[in-house]
């Protein structure tokens, strides 16, 4: 029997975004460069179903408008918003959920995460953060985004006694947070190099 799953995307506010970009970009370009990664990880779900979590306006209307559910959390910040993400969805009938953050220029293959019965990690490059989350949808996991969130989100699981699978995965885990993240690695796919 196939698992039902879903992919989650949490997106703040695309003019607010990505303000540790501010040296290299100004705020229109954080915001379309916000708007074109949050796309790509959207089209990287195909074929699961993509819900976005967020509380602004432009980017659920930005939502709509890519083919994406919107689940409405003003007020949350990005943990709780997770939570309550996931949990909407787990309230919806799907087995597993794969949040996989809106900034992740090169993102491919996310319903292939979905498959393991237990939890899936995919760390940023830096095995500092946690870019990719597969996981049953009720679970009840604790999620702790932020500075060493990998390590936390690790320490859950084995907390949960759940199998933890580790993917290190190039495409996933390469996140942009600050300018030096802006340079194409080589094998990225030729033009966006």
């Amino acid at each position: 029997m196939p698992i039902e799953a879903a992919v989650l995307v949490p997106v703040k506010a695309f003019a607010r975004a990505k303000v540790r970009l501010a040296g290299a970009l100004d705020g229109e370009r954080r915001a379309a460069l916000a708007r074109e990664m949050a796309s790509r990880v959207v089209a990287a779900a195909d074929p699961l179903p993509v819900y976005v979590v967020c509380d602004d306006e432009s980017v659920r209307d930005w939502a709509t408008s890519v083919g994406a559910t919107v689940i409405w959390k003003p007020g949350r910040g990005l943990n709780g918003a997770v939570t309550e993400g996931v949990a909407a969805l787990g309230l919806a009938g799907y087995d597993r959920v794969v949040v996989a953050h809106g900034d992740l220029p090169y993102a491919k293959g996310l319903s292939g995460i979905a498959s393991f019965d237990g939890i899936t990690l995919v760390p940023d490059r830096w095995e500092d953060g946690t870019n990719v989350i597969a996981l049953p949808a009720r679970a009840g996991f604790r999620f702790c985004y932020g500075p060493g969130s990998f390590k936390r989100h690790r320490e859950q699981a084995a907390t949960l006694g759940f199998p933890l699978r580790i993917i290190r995965e190039p495409r996933l885990g390469w996140d942009v947070d600050r300018p030096e993240d802006l340079v194409p690695p080589i094998w990225a796919p030729k033009g966006l190099r």
